[in-house]
């Protein structure tokens, strides 16, 4: 299989990217903001010990790995590659694994704009094989299983507060994705039921559980289209200069926004300023009221759908490409 250079887009503001601050005259501390995805949709952060370092793929298992087209519509270099890892598959497990890729594929394409822009999407399918069913510290805290990318609910152990925070070795995981042609994002799922899964540059989701396919398309919101989170824990008041991010701004007046302001939004309601984002109770506002930046199973709104799309055609040529004139008759 042919293995290729692995492409993730760098987020501007994501969960991970906002380590704790450093004292003064100190080192960094060892912990970083995770992303929390709740069973009622909602979304926190939760400070959590950074992972070690970690070790490679196994290169024998690495180059025993089937790389499977769950859909392929045209050349990578003018689409989305989105692909998907497993942990906590056996040899046996191959059939639940692909139906837990298929159904997180369904319903991630469900959802607009990837519903209008579905075939402009690759999908791969990384069939990685473990040693044992099953992932780390489920159904209890404290059992381990022997599987190819450590993944783990207590994120991996290392958290004595949030149990579905569901993590995984990411430089395996990348490795593994890094045998499809191309890898735009990659999304690890664990075999297990239980609710669970966690932000990041590898997105991961609970493969049986149908709630956790929701994280996928919050996940994307950020790695396509460059979104903010739109919900508003930990921290108090913003005093930072003007976000980057189009769907967050400092301006109560939303004139960021202006040709929106008063248009309905697929998320309910009109897009108006509303108080609280992007971490922060006051200073920042979002453009509705509950996108899916903010709860997940939420639509995206008018803003955060557009900036999706736009990405889309940034990305994709043949979408910005002009139709060719009709040839004279």
């Amino acid at each position: 299989m042919h293995r290729s250079r692995l492409i993730l887009p760098t987020l501007t503001v994501t969960a991970l990217a906002l380590f704790a601050q450093v004292p003064a005259g100190g080192a960094a501390p060892a912990v970083e903001w995770r992303e929390v995805f709740h069973e009622d949709g909602s979304i926190t952060q939760t400070l959590t010990p950074k992972a070690p370092a970690e070790e490679p793929a196994d290169l024998r298992a690495l180059a025993a790995a089937e790389v499977v087209p769950v859909q392929v519509t045209g050349d990578s270099a003018d689409r989305y590659d989105l692909v998907f890892v497993g942990d906590g598959y056996t040899g046996e497990d191959l059939e639940t694994y692909a139906a837990n890729v298929k159904s997180k594929w369904e319903e991630l394409s469900a959802v607009e704009p990837f519903a209008s822009y579905k075939e402009y999407f690759n999908v791969w399918q990384v069939n990685v094989l473990s040693n044992e069913s099953g992932v780390d510290h489920d159904p209890t805290k404290g059992l381990l299983k022997d599987t190819a990318l450590d993944m783990g609910f207590w994120c991996q152990g290392r958290d004595a507060n949030t149990e579905r925070l569901l993590c995984v070795n990411e430089t395996r995981a990348k490795e593994y994705a890094a045998l499809a042609p191309q890898a735009d994002q990659v999304i690890a799922l664990g075999n297990t039921a239980k609710y669970g899964g966690a932000g990041g540059s590898v997105a991961t989701a609970s493969g049986s559980n149908a709630q956790a396919g929701q994280i996928a398309v919050h996940e994307l919101g950020h790695s396509i289209g460059g979104l903010a989170d739109e919900y508003d824990y930990p921290y108090v008041t913003y005093t930072g200069a003007e976000p980057r991010e189009f769907n967050v701004t400092k301006d109560p007046t939303g004139a960021k926004w202006g040709e929106y302001l008063g248009q309905p939004s697929p998320d309910g309601g009109v897009v108006a300023p509303v108080e609280g984002a992007r971490y922060y109770k006051s200073g920042l506002y979002r453009p509705t009221g509950n996108s899916i930046m903010r709860t997940l199973g939420k639509e995206f709104n008018s803003i955060g759908r557009d900036a999706m799309v736009k990405a889309f055609k940034a990305k994709i040529p043949s979408l910005s490409t002009p139709p060719a004139p009709p040839a004279d008759r």
